[in-house]
């Protein structure tokens, strides 16, 4: 963010955390204001193809070139390609190929001639490079390995394309530089937060005293975070009561359910509200680093657990109040 707003020239696009849910880039976008943030889920549900998202983020450069802003921040989720509409489609059927021992990833010829025409086209479409990258080793799910994909130079390819496009017939007079980023297990190994801390301290605590009753095939849990610390309550959910059937290495298997980003909740709708204002402004939050003591800071939670349990007030870990959130 300081970066894009201190030069003034590039985009940058950056790549988070993130395979199966968004909501590591729904909370970084509500902690910097980006100018795009892609979310997984809202892409699935409205069927985008890479082309409608490369379309949607060309949008806002223009309108921020016709002001003047030839700079910007689009975060992508690292699991996105696994939600484009025409590209989920090609990696489910390359998940049923691989599984079976006598397809040879190497040989792109023959992987085309297997797929069915539209996941043909699809692929056919696609750079050699990230080709390569759809056709690498399974992780021991049987799923792809999305942390190796470098969607952000796709996504800059594409972008370009489209401007380009633009330019062409007249409607695009703007420059577009863009900067790839991926801030993968480096971009979570600071130090934990005094919340997270005190959320962990409390489900190591839940988990010992389930092992101590004999409550076996559960998962430790903490509700009520909302409140101060010494007012949480923790327990036990079974696993069987978070599991349902997925389709893994060509078989069906159960799975414990993911807990995605829901579009009707209240962190993505805050978030929804404010996107075209930040996309055509520079609305940038930069919230510096970690805070451990001396200010009201220090024992605050994520804002998206704010957003979705305590009506938009921050949750702290005592009682005091904050302000200027």
């Amino acid at each position: 963010m300081t970066d894009a707003s201190s030069a003034k020239k590039y985009y940058h696009f950056v790549r988070l955390m993130g395979r199966a849910a968004s909501h590591v880039t729904l909370e970084c976008a509500l902690q910097t204001h980006p100018q795009v943030a892609l979310i997984s889920e809202e892409v699935d549900t409205h069927s985008w193809s890479l082309h409608d998202i490369a379309s949607r983020i060309a949008d806002v450069v223009v309108a921020r070139a016709e002001a003047g802003k030839n700079y910007g921040v689009v975060l992508v989720p690292e699991g996105l390609v696994e939600y484009v509409h025409d590209v989920s489609a090609l990696i489910v059927e390359l998940n049923e190929l691989l599984a079976k021992d006598s397809a040879d990833p190497h040989d792109l010829p023959a992987v085309a001639a297997s797929l069915t025409p539209p996941s043909r086209a699809v692929f056919e479409s696609l750079p050699a490079g990230f080709k390569t990258m759809l056709l690498e080793e399974r992780d021991p799910h049987g799923n792809v390995q999305v942390s190796h994909i470098e969607t952000e130079k796709l996504l800059i390819r594409l972008v370009e394309g489209e401007l380009a496009a633009r330019r062409a017939s007249g409607r695009y007079a703007g420059k577009f530089a863009a900067i790839p980023h991926f801030f993968g297990y480096e971009g979570r190994c600071s130090l934990p937060t005094n919340f997270d801390a005190s959320y962990c301290y409390a489900l190591g605590h839940a988990a010992a005293s389930l092992v101590g009753g004999r409550r076996t095939g559960v998962m430790a849990t903490v509700s009520d975070l909302q409140l101060p610390a010494a007012r949480w309550r923790v327990g036990g959910t079974p696993l069987v009561a978070m599991m349902c059937l997925e389709r893994r290495k060509g078989a069906v298997k159960p799975v414990i359910r993911k807990a995605l980003v829901d579009l009707n909740g209240p962190a993505f709708r805050a978030f929804a509200a404010v996107r075209r204002k930040w996309g055509l402004t520079d609305c940038f939050r930069s919230p510096g680093p970690i805070q451990f003591s001396g200010t009201q800071y220090a024992d605050v939670a994520t804002m998206t657990l704010g957003l979705e349990i305590n009506d938009g007030d921050p949750v702290l870990l005592l009682a005091h109040g904050l302000t200027n959130y």
